[in-house]
């Protein structure tokens, strides 16, 4: 075997260059994972609480799954997908009408994708070009701005902090990053601090983005998973069809994560170029689970039944982690339960110090096996995710009764 392969001097600077697949540095996740597989084996009499994957815990509705099986034998479904099949568009429209009260044309103002996370991943392709900028809120989900930064184009971060109710503060943003930016990304409810945006902010932010030549890009993965039965939708706005898009997906509100199935929606130029990248990126989502997606969208019911579920387990969260001394409220949507982490736990004489979120995670899950995912971006906080494995009401008392045997010895400082 050769000592030295020219192929490592021709990995692209974006991942690494010449360095790519040297580096002894984890990421979040990947620690996370780490520290859950080695707990897992030093301690084979506990089972594992994980709340830190952030996916359903449930398969799909059977109607859903029985719609697919019936498409996917039709020989006309077979074919490219390219750019999506009428079916869903309308199906989509249908959804927006009945959810948000918000009127979408299915051939201008819409277009599928595989998964939310696909659509992010293709649109700063549409706008990033060398030194352009991107407007990202953090903490949150990283994939615009990956992207972005593979493009040669700028992240300027957006702090989402408690004491401004975890939206960000556009006129703080200083005047050479907005004359360089094109892109203001925004995800509400939001992931991971379960925060709405309410409507007022939703129209200053697109007066404040035309005045300044920016598009908005909304992800609202989270948008009908709501607590207190408000749907919300950038276009409630109606100027936002001027400037905005945003980006849904059937992956948490029908649990259907793994069929990658989503769409993005808005004005109608930003839908072309959108198509027109992807036609040259994808060849679209085979045309069995757009009809199947489809018929979920027009099942809306089935979302109501999954918040059920997720209210129940919040509550019993909540409570417990009450008990325990975290200072816990009631997010306005999502699956998440955000809180700060705590400086140290005390046990008897016993103290454990802890210098930021993570190190509270990695106690969390080395010690007591419970998953979570740390964020210290802005602030020490930590995410539980309610979508933890428990198939009845009865089991997920005993999942949440268990987070709190486990911790109840310890006395937490904040």
């Amino acid at each position: 075997m050769l000592s030295h392969s020219y192929i490592q001097d021709l990995f692209a600077e974006r991942i690494g260059g010449k360095l790519y697949g040297k580096s002894t540095e984890l990421y979040k996740f990947a620690k996370i994972k780490l520290a859950k597989n080695e707990a897992i084996l030093e301690k084979p009499h506990l089972d594992i609480i994980d709340m830190g994957v952030g996916e359903p815990d449930d398969m799909a509705f059977p109607e859903i799954v029985s719609a697919l099986q019936l498409e996917a034998a039709l020989p006309e479904n077979r074919t490219y997908a390219d750019n999506g099949c009428r079916e869903f568009k309308a199906a989509v429209a249908h959804y927006m009408l009945n959810l948000f009260n918000v009127k979408l044309n299915p051939d201008t103002n819409i277009i599928h994708s595989i998964g939310s996370k696909s659509a992010l991943s293709i649109l700063p392709t549409c706008f990033i070009n060398p030194g352009d900028v991107a407007l990202m809120t953090i903490p949150g989900y990283n994939i615009f701005a990956t992207h972005t930064r593979y493009l040669g184009g700028e992240v300027f971060n957006l702090p989402l902090t408690e004491d401004n109710h975890y939206l960000p503060d556009l006129n703080a943003i200083p005047n050479e990053i907005v004359e360089r930016a094109k892109v203001l990304v925004l995800n509400y409810p939001n992931n991971p601090t379960g925060a709405s945006a309410p409507l007022e902010f939703y129209r200053d932010a697109i007066a404040w983005a035309r005045q300044n030549e920016i598009i908005i890009i909304q992800d609202a993965a989270y948008s009908a998973l709501v607590y207190d039965g408000v749907y919300r939708s950038i276009f409630q706005v109606p100027e936002a069809m001027e400037n905005c898009i945003e980006v849904h997906s059937l992956s948490k509100s029908f649990n259907m994560t793994g069929w990658r199935m989503g769409w993005v929606c808005g004005n109608p130029l930003i839908i072309k170029a959108y198509g027109d990248v992807k036609n040259n990126t994808d060849s679209g989502q085979f045309l069995a689970i757009q009809k199947a997606a489809a018929l979920a969208l027009y099942t809306p019911q089935i979302t109501d039944k999954i918040m059920k579920k997720y209210s129940r387990r919040m509550h019993l969260l909540m409570g417990a982690l009450s008990e325990l001394g975290f200072i816990v409220s009631m997010p306005k949507g999502s699956f998440f339960l955000y809180t700060k982490a705590p400086r140290s736990a005390k046990r008897g004489s016993e103290i454990t110090h802890f210098s930021n979120a993570e190190d509270f995670s990695q106690w969390l899950i080395r010690e007591h096996l419970i998953s979570t995912v740390p964020w210290d971006d802005t602030e020490a906080g930590i995410r539980f995710s309610v979508t933890f494995h428990a198939p009845s009401p009865v089991e997920e008392m005993y999942v949440v009764d268990e987070i709190k045997a486990r911790l109840q010895n310890y006395i937490f400082t904040f």
